[in-house]
């Protein structure tokens, strides 16, 4: 069996699947609340501005991959409007159910499918947009899931990645402090789970970086890859298209 990473562990592969899905299970139900904290609420500025790049429009289908706690479906189905459709997906259910659960108090039904991002259940060329939001780094297989993704867009459609990434050299030793050692204290305080906080770090550090990210998404066969960073680099948006 192959090895990974687990953050800074070298782990087996299905050792990881198991571990990143107890991370998502025991921090689903303050993960809205750990996000607004840990980013000072800059999240949402994030992913309103991922929506912007992805160019939907009224009418189009889009898949949300690891869409978790519905940030970001949210928001396309605003763009979609009532002719569109967002497809809601995630692999760990407890985050799908958080995920739908909050749509469904706000009386949105969508379509919403607990699966992996490297074997998505859709057919080819189905999609005019495909985002996955800050859920890249937990994949095992990046360049698998980055094909699926492509797979199932269709020609001209665009894959929006919205990821953390390298941060600007200046701001290296501050975001280490903070990453290493405010960031377990919160998730002990708030979510009585520093392991887990401690992962997503590591978990960070351990992600391609702008460039690398770049490449491997032109390695999956989409074209005209470019990436925005935001907040000094703390966080990038990589657009690419499939032709």
């Amino acid at each position: 069996m192959a090895n990974t990473h687990f953050g800074f562990e070298t782990v087996d592969e299905q050792e990881k699947a198991k571990r990143v899905a107890g991370v998502f299970t025991s921090v689903a139900s303050k993960y809205d609340v750990m996000n607004d904290l840990m980013s000072a609420g800059l999240h949402r500025v994030w992913k309103r501005v991922a929506i912007s790049l992805s160019g939907v429009r009224s009418g189009q289908r889009v898949l949300d991959v690891a869409g978790g706690s519905a940030d970001l479906s949210r928001l396309f189905l605003k763009a979609v409007g009532q002719t569109g459709t967002v497809v809601l997906t995630d692999i760990n259910n407890a985050m799908l159910r958080v995920g739908r659960d909050r749509l469904l108090d706000e009386g949105i039904v969508t379509p919403t499918t607990q699966c992996d991002a490297e074997h998505l259940p859709f057919p080819d060329n189905y999609f005019d947009c495909v985002s996955i939001a800050f859920g890249l780094r937990n994949v095992t297989h990046k360049d698998a899931a980055l094909r699926e993704m492509r797979r199932v867009l269709k020609p001209g459609g665009r894959l929006i990645v919205l990821e953390f990434s390298k941060v600007a050299k200046p701001l290296e030793k501050i975001y280490d402090l903070y990453s290493f050692k405010l960031l377990p204290a919160m998730g002990k305080l708030i979510a009585n789970d520093p392991d887990s906080y401690r992962y997503l770090a590591e978990s960070i550090r351990m992600h391609p970086g702008q460039e690398e990210l770049k490449q491997m998404m032109t390695d999956a066969g989409l074209v005209q890859v470019e990436y925005f960073n935001l907040t000094g680099g703390i966080v990038a948006v990589h657009r690419g298209y499939k032709i």
